[in-house]
């Protein structure tokens, strides 16, 4: 299935992931065929569920505090911090040109 320039932009802004290189867009069109393959399961009849666990009983555990203290072990995990927090990506990314993105959708 072939993905628009549009579409494209619509869904670079809503999750914010840039599929700026011909490999991006690759991906994204096997997510999306993958995804296509649901259409394919029999839904008539079928209830929409709040959670696949809904039927079942959920045991809750006790929240015990059983380590601590490795702020500055668990902060190694972060590509970008300032003081002791992690640095989430800015909430809009650079956009490639409109140009740019039809080259990579025709050669994909």
């Amino acid at each position: 299935q072939k993905v628009t320039v549009d579409v494209l932009d619509h869904l670079e802004r809503l999750a914010l992931v840039d599929f700026r290189d011909s490999e991006g867009v690759e991906r994204l069109q096997k997510a999306i065929r993958f995804a296509d393959q649901l259409r394919e399961v029999n839904t008539d009849g079928v209830e929409p569920m709040d959670s696949v666990l809904e039927d079942r009983c959920l045991y809750l555990r006790e929240d015990d505090v059983t380590e601590g203290n490795c702020t500055k072990e668990l902060l190694k995990n972060a590509r970008e911090k300032v003081e002791e927090y992690f640095v989430a990506p800015p909430g809009n990314i650079p956009l490639p040109k409109l140009e740019e993105r039809e080259s990579f959708l025709q050669s994909s």
